[in-house]
């Protein structure tokens, strides 16, 4: 009877891990597609002759080998055990996320949306989603409007809902991605444009990606790093940036290639980083390709222990300087918690000290329209919701 006993609960125990085994791998299989599709075949063929792809690890590398080893050598829990017990989400002081929905301006399009052969017009939709005008064309910079930046729906949650949806979106020319984590990649959003006639410029490998999620591949150029197209009068530029990739945590990272972006047409030139740590590469896109009137650069999300990979503040004015730009507007930030700073240290910080060295910065509430060549605002909206 003991020995029965026994059996019972093994083959009880081995039923309840079977099952939650198989609800394991029904839930995988069920966000599979949100992963993506790593390049094979004639894509990869085509990767392989980057510069910046190492044949030997099958990965893309930044200009600085090895920096991402560095960076996870040095970030990970063990690394400093006695410090990282109080550097963690669990015992953090600061407010990463707000108490509050941020202010915003709901549902805006400008009636002369389009009139920007001698200017640019944006606006900002939280964390590196950009939405511009130029040279008369309308191009979204990182499109994420999903709930969360996440394989799934209740991790990274977003603030609040965007200030203008997807279903509110002027026709789009051109969507332009930097890399492919998941709060700058949104296969919600990438699905949208399914019917339409928006043309995807894209970092190498990620076509891939699109194409597994409906795209048609006509409509996807892509880029290596320096290559230069020049459509409907804008000289579209993929530029480096110092970054990684990958959409299933460490496994098939940097098997597509991350970027920033240059663009200019005869009156204007703007720049957009996506994410990026701060190296040479900022002064090498300045001297090459700047000034710029605009810049759209990587604030958020940093922490010292990965610095290699997101501009610290200061870090935000150096590389606005090595680029020679006029206007800062800083970005990733504001719509998602991914690091410990309190979600209004980058606006401070960074506001801070631009007005030290004189330089312009806007820093627009969600959804407000901001013309390059008009009064641009100046109101820092934060102020009121900082305890």
């Amino acid at each position: 009877m003991q020995r029965r006993g026994k059996v019972a609960r093994w083959v009880g125990r081995s039923s309840a891990l079977l099952l939650i085994m198989v609800a394991g791998s029904v839930f995988l299989l069920s966000q599979c597609e949100q992963f993506g599709a790593v390049p094979t075949g004639p894509d990869l063929e085509r990767m392989t002759k980057s510069q910046n792809y190492n044949t030997d690890q099958k990965i893309f590398v930044n200009e600085s080998p090895g920096v991402i080893e560095e960076m996870f050598a040095h970030s990970g829990f063990w690394a400093n055990p006695r410090k990282n017990l109080t550097n963690n989400f669990l015992f953090n002081r600061n407010t990463p996320t707000p108490k509050v929905p941020l202010p915003e301006v709901r549902g805006s399009l400008p009636d002369d949306l389009r009139d920007t052969l001698d200017t640019v017009k944006f606006t900002w939709l939280g964390h590196a989603t950009v939405l511009a005008s130029i040279n008369g064309k309308t191009i979204l910079f990182d499109p994420v409007f999903s709930e969360s930046a996440s394989p799934v729906s209740w991790a990274v949650k977003r603030y609040q809902p965007p200030a203008i949806g997807l279903g509110e979106l002027p026709p789009i020319d051109f969507i332009v991605i930097s890399h492919d984590h998941y709060d700058h990649l949104d296969m919600k959003a990438i699905k949208f444009f399914k019917e339409s006639n928006t043309q995807f410029l894209v970092p190498l490998g990620i076509a891939s990606h699109l194409e597994y999620w409906g795209i048609n591949r006509d409509q996807v150029t892509e880029f290596d790093w320096w290559q230069t197209r020049d459509i409907a009068g804008i000289s579209f530029t993929c530029t480096p940036a110092q970054h990684f990739s990958g959409r299933t945590a460490t496994i098939a990272m940097q098997k597509t290639l991350w970027s920033s972006w240059a663009l200019r047409t005869e009156a204007t030139s703007v720049y957009f980083s996506g994410d990026s740590g701060y190296a040479d590469h900022f002064k090498e896109i300045g001297d090459r390709l700047g000034p710029f009137d605009l810049t759209f650069i990587d604030a958020g999300q940093y922490n010292e222990r990965w610095r290699q990979v997101h501009n610290l503040p200061a870090e935000v004015i150096d590389a606005f300087n090595d680029l020679r730009g006029d206007i800062l507007v800083p970005i990733g930030w504001g719509m998602f918690t991914l690091a410990l700073h309190d979600w209004y240290e980058p606006p401070v910080e960074i506001s801070l000290r631009a007005f030290k060295i004189g330089a312009t910065v806007v820093i627009p509430k969600f959804g407000e329209w901001v013309d390059i060549n008009q009064e641009l605002p100046d109101k820092k909206w934060w102020e009121p919701l900082i305890e």
